[in-house]
């Protein structure tokens, strides 16, 4: 995948800095994947029982990750607010996440991998949302397209 070109080729301006904002992007894709697969392995392991609330918070970091990739993603029609409120709520679904799965770590490597995956999104998006200021147009495109 290749956003930043993506963004570059984007007909009207972006003014957010693209690369923090092809980092979130990037980011909350990778930890949507991460946390999908850490969950379908915690189901996999002998002692499941005790990994429910990681299975449930991987599950919730993945769905928030993958619709903040989405909605970052879009540009025609930009609302600060609204993405703000996407990229904080991917800043706590992924700190909750780590959190959860950091309390297995050392007994399964998928936690460790996922842990330190939700780490890095919530890094990304928390340098994102510090860039975009929410009630302002910073951000948005220049030149909208036509919407509909």
């Amino acid at each position: 995948m290749d956003t930043i070109a993506l963004l570059e080729q984007y007909p009207a301006d972006i003014t957010v800095d693209k690369q923090l904002l092809a980092a979130a992007i990037d980011a909350a894709t990778r930890c949507a994947q991460t946390c999908t697969a850490c969950a379908d392995a915690c189901l996999s392991e002998r002692d499941v029982a005790e990994t429910t609330r990681c299975i449930r918070d991987d599950l919730d970091c993945a769905d928030v990750c993958a619709a903040t990739s989405r909605v970052l993603s879009r540009h025609t029609g930009y609302d600060a607010t609204l993405t703000c409120a996407v990229l904080q709520a991917c800043v706590q679904a992924s700190q909750t996440c780590a959190d959860s799965c950091g309390e297995h770590r050392d007994h399964h490597a998928h936690c460790a991998t996922c842990e330190q995956t939700c780490r890095d999104c919530q890094q990304a998006c928390s340098a994102l949302l510090d860039a975009i200021k929410p009630g302002d147009a910073a951000g948005s495109p220049q030149a909208a397209a036509p919407q509909g």
